[in-house]
């Protein structure tokens, strides 16, 4: 596994256009990728194509990438993530696929050592919100609900839900200190 300034490092290169990073990338990313994408949608067929589709937007949105913000690996998983939860979601299975997901699991060496840190700051943060709303701000970003299908499981109007949700993230990045 490559280390998070070298995958920045093709990352940049990619942005350029540069097709021989993109295969080191891919190369040295696609095994964490696809775990991530297997464990939400469980099924190797649709598994595939979302990495496909995920790598297509790696490609076309390697230039938007900002290191500042988030390690290399935290944001090719997001869009993986992103795009089979995309997939999930047109398929009303969110719940299965939230359930599948273990938060805990795959951490696979010294290179994910950051990410682990990072997780375990966030988890952190997350301890100290009220347990309602731990469950409220997990359930949107991490299992992909939608804000109407928080309203509806928590039994609260849209605007609740919104204020519930950005009241968490600012809690949440005090804590962070971000």
């Amino acid at each position: 596994m490559l280390t998070p300034d070298e995958l920045g490092w093709l990352l940049a290169a990619v942005a350029k256009g540069d097709a021989a990073a993109f295969g080191r990338l891919y190369d040295a990313t696609r095994a964490r990728l696809y775990g991530v994408v297997l464990r939400i949608l469980r099924r190797p067929d649709p598994a595939a194509e979302v990495m496909q589709d995920a790598y297509m937007r790696i490609w076309r949105s390697a230039a938007d990438f900002d290191l500042g913000i988030a390690t290399p690996m935290t944001w090719m998983v997001a869009i993986a993530r992103g795009r089979a939860l995309d997939l999930v979601r047109s398929q009303g299975e969110i719940e299965e696929a939230a359930a599948a997901t273990d938060m805990g699991a795959d951490e696979s060496g010294p290179a994910d050592r950051h990410i682990t840190e990072e997780l375990r700051r966030l988890l952190a943060c997350l301890g100290e919100l009220e347990p309602e709303h731990r469950r409220l701000v997990l359930l949107a970003y991490y299992s992909g609900w939608s804000r109407e299908q928080l309203a509806a499981r928590f039994e609260t109007g849209l605007d609740n839900v919104k204020a519930w949700l950005r009241g968490s993230l600012l809690r949440i990045r005090e804590c962070l200190g971000s």
